[in-house]
């Protein structure tokens, strides 16, 4: 009796991400949006941050020339309302936590499409995908709120 390998070894059910699976676009959509806010908000902070240092370099250059004072006066201004917004908008803090749930949300499809970690023994894998994108976007939601928050009582000056 003669068997072949691909007799002897199984082959791996193959999970296709199918567009009828809602949990699987929801999974999608969201790692979409995420690394989109993500990179857009690093490149706002960024920005920000450059003009900032840009006008702080430049302003001693400008006193050095015998400038204008409101030349000096306005570089200061400038500074003062860009670092305003930034703590306002925290184009920094969500950069990171946006990043860092994407990062996530990218895990968990490797584990499902894998069939690893919770998925390796799960009755339903779309079931318990749904439920885990979802807490860890919920998990987002509420330390983005709770940061929102904060910032409003530090902004209206009650923090």
């Amino acid at each position: 009796m003669e068997s072949s390998l691909s007799e002897v070894v199984a082959e791996p059910e193959v999970r296709e991400p199918l567009p009828a699976r809602p949990a699987w676009e929801r999974l999608e959509e969201q790692i979409d949006w995420y690394d989109r806010k993500s990179q857009s908000d690093q490149r706002v902070y960024k920005a920000m941050k450059v003009c900032q240092i840009v006008t702080a370099a430049a302003m001693p250059f400008a006193a050095s020339i015998s400038a204008p004072i409101w030349v000096a006066g306005g570089g200061g201004a400038l500074i003062v309302v860009i670092e305003g917004i930034q703590q306002l908008m925290q184009y920094q803090q969500n950069w990171i936590t946006y990043r860092a749930t994407c990062e996530r949300l990218k895990h968990e499809k490797f584990l499902y499409l894998s069939h690893a970690g919770p998925y390796a023994a799960a009755l339903d894998p779309d079931v318990l995908l749904a439920e885990r994108v979802e807490s860890l976007v919920s998990q987002e939601h509420a330390a983005w709120a709770a940061n929102r928050e904060e910032v409003g009582k530090k902004v209206g000056g009650e923090g």
